[in-house]
């Protein structure tokens, strides 16, 4: 399990580092680890999940949101073009927003979108959901069938 996640943290930062629409478009996007994260949902927080329904139905943070931020389609990964108006109907502009995807990655770049739409108080969770997993976290999952 624990070299699954390194390989997600891996994927992370090629895709990070080598797809330059993702990296140019956030760099104003704060990003806090899951330990940060994990205190300012504590305190508040509203934790959006960006993942695909299907992702987030395997399990996620209590109180979650999940609003997709890509679809993956028999032709490959598709920007959810209602993102930003889906999440306008879960969140205020003023409200103080952690966004969270499996591993980082969807997640800022969901956050960079947020923040270019307005929404003053987004922060990116690094290490995403296989982070918040690693280090031992609540998480929800499905009730396992009778």
């Amino acid at each position: 399990m624990a070299s699954w996640f390194r390989c997600c943290k891996a994927i992370a930062l090629f895709l990070l580092f080598l797809w330059p629409p993702l990296s140019s478009s956030s760099e104003a996007v704060a990003t806090v680890d899951v330990h940060a994260a994990k205190r300012l949902v504590s305190s508040g927080h509203r934790y959006l999940d960006v993942r695909t329904v299907e992702e987030f139905y395997k399990g996620h943070l209590e109180n979650a949101m999940n609003v997709p931020y890509l679809f993956f389609t028999p032709q490959g990964k598709e920007k959810n073009p209602k993102f930003v108006e889906q999440v306008s109907l879960v969140c205020d502009k003023d409200d103080h927003i952690v966004v969270g995807c499996l591993s980082g990655v969807r997640s800022l770049q969901a956050a960079a979108d947020l923040l270019n739409a307005g929404f003053r108080h987004v922060q990116n969770m690094g290490g995403g959901y296989a982070a918040w997993v690693e280090n031992g976290f609540a998480v929800k999952k499905p009730q396992e069938e009778l």
